[in-house]
């Protein structure tokens, strides 16, 4: 090939070159504006999140209007996006983070016996049916029957066996004149043995027989279980000490406890039915007898109590119960409540939550109103409507989720709390001057302010307290305590005041 063919191929070369550079470029820059337009978009639509508020994930419960660092933690807060559940009470899981959970829905329900209140309780003795035995005359013990502590007695048993040495002298005497016939001091006679403690019958006997007898046999005067035996032999008595204690077992007292606050739904006369773990299967009716007023501070309950015949005595001291209380001061006409399984309450000490499931793997921490146990449901007194759907496995772990990403509680509707009464302080005064807006009193003590009595102005509440008064009248005044010292709310006449 000559010199001139191979210039001339090295021309086309260059030129093909330079098309395929030219044609590329033109491809570029067709496409740059696109690719750039695209990027630009991104940031775009992230700017157009929604940013609801800031929060630090260490205290969720807090929320902040602008971005920063957290007063709390050396942290940033971190932005709560409308986008993330819809607003800002609102948590979404999705439907495998759901099954990873172990999640389980129960749904809520109205039950029956949604007052009923299951209660356990211990069989006592009837406080009514105490009998404490003592001696009145000193005397010596001469023998004891064989009975300890928690044996039971027939009516009339015998007890014990005194000598009592200063019903002899007395009895020699009553002979005596019983011999001679004068009435009116054998009738005194017979009211000295009284008094000496000598029982009526042993008093006949004597007049009867004719022969004295300084013993006396003690005897259960009902019959139960031996609470207390005081005496033993060769013991020597005082009068008036105890020898024994006899609780009656005719009848027994059920108490058991009553969460506090369920005491507003039992009333004195409510009917109760009885289950004892001594009597599998059966049942016996009884009713509210008192609900005591003493509260125990450890448990936060009341104590019930239930009065039971006792005649076959099979109703023991100790025995424990199971009574079911049917709930009246809050009864609606229909004995049903709506309840979720207790298992799905959150209960944080100060209020009680369930997690709401709602549509499209959303869920709500709700606050409610939890009231009474049936079995394994507790009543929902506020909060929540039948058929709704709440977490009944796997809500501690919700209830963490929404911790950190924020999300509050819905909390209960309240009504507003009432206005603190304002404390008066009462006094009895007598006015020494009045005038529209202001009187002088000399008073007595102000006992709750610890205040000594004495005279002073003072300014009245409303001008209107001033008519009908004069210099001189006797009045209860009654004061409030204000910043600018103590005002006049009330006055009020005293016997022998005007008007």
């Amino acid at each position: 090939m000559n010199s001139v063919n191979k210039k001339m191929l090295t021309l086309l070369a260059g030129a093909a070159l330079f098309g395929l550079g030219a044609a590329g470029g033109v491809w570029w820059a067709q496409r740059a504006p696109a690719t750039a337009a695209t990027h630009a978009a991104k940031p775009t639509a992230a700017a157009e999140k929604k940013v609801l508020y800031w929060y630090d994930p260490m205290m969720p419960n807090q929320k902040f209007d602008q971005p920063g660092k957290s007063p709390f933690m050396d942290m940033q807060l971190v932005p709560k996006y409308a986008a993330d559940a819809g607003d800002g009470n609102l948590l979404k899981i999705d439907a495998r983070q759901a099954q990873n959970l172990g999640m389980r829905l129960a749904t809520v329900t109205r039950i029956a016996g949604g007052r009923q209140l299951d209660l356990s309780g211990v069989v006592g003795f009837d406080e009514h049916e105490v009998s404490v035995i003592q001696t009145r005359s000193a005397g010596f013990v001469e023998k004891v029957a064989p009975l300890a502590v928690g044996d039971v007695v027939a009516p009339g048993a015998v007890l014990a066996e005194l000598l009592v040495p200063e019903w002899t002298a007395a009895q020699q005497e009553f002979l005596v004149l019983k011999k001679h016939g004068e009435a009116e001091l054998l009738a005194a006679a017979r009211d000295r043995l009284r008094l000496l403690g000598m029982p009526d019958r042993l008093i006949r006997e004597v007049e009867g027989s004719g022969k004295v007898s300084a013993r006396i046999r003690i005897t259960a005067d009902r019959g139960g279980m031996l609470q207390e035996l005081g005496v033993r032999a060769g013991m020597s008595l005082a009068a008036g000490q105890t020898v024994a204690r006899i609780n009656g077992l005719s009848s027994v007292w059920l108490e058991a406890a009553l969460p506090e606050a369920q005491a507003a739904d039992i009333k004195v006369g409510q009917a109760a039915t009885i289950r004892l773990a001594s009597q599998p299967g059966g049942t016996l009716p009884g009713k509210v007898t008192a609900l005591l007023p003493a509260l125990n501070e450890a448990s936060r309950s009341l104590r019930v109590r239930i009065a039971l015949p006792n005649p076959g005595g099979a109703l023991r001291p100790g025995l424990t119960a199971q009574v079911s209380l049917q709930g009246g001061a809050q009864s609606s006409g229909q004995d049903s409540a709506l309840a979720v399984p207790t298992e799905a309450l959150l209960r944080t000490g100060q209020r009680t939550l369930v997690m709401l499931a709602q549509e499209q793997g959303l869920y709500q921490p709700l606050e409610v109103q939890a009231g009474r146990e049936v079995g394994a449901n507790t009543v929902i007194l506020q909060g929540l409507q039948e058929g709704q759907k709440v977490v009944a496995s796997g809500q501690f772990l919700l209830d963490s989720e929404a911790s950190l990403k924020g999300v509050a509680a819905r909390a209960l509707a309240s009504a507003p709390a009432p206005a603190p009464a304002v404390a008066l302080h009462q006094a009895d005064a007598t006015i020494v001057a009045i005038y529209p807006d202001e009187v002088t009193l000399r008073h007595g003590p102000f006992k709750s302010l610890q205040m000594e009595g004495m005279t002073m102005p003072f300014a009245l509440a409303r001008p209107e307290l001033a008519k009908g008064w004069k210099v001189g009248d006797k009045v209860r005044v009654s004061v409030r305590e204000t910043e600018d010292g103590l005002v006049v709310e009330k006055l009020e006449k005293l016997p022998g005041g005007q008007p």
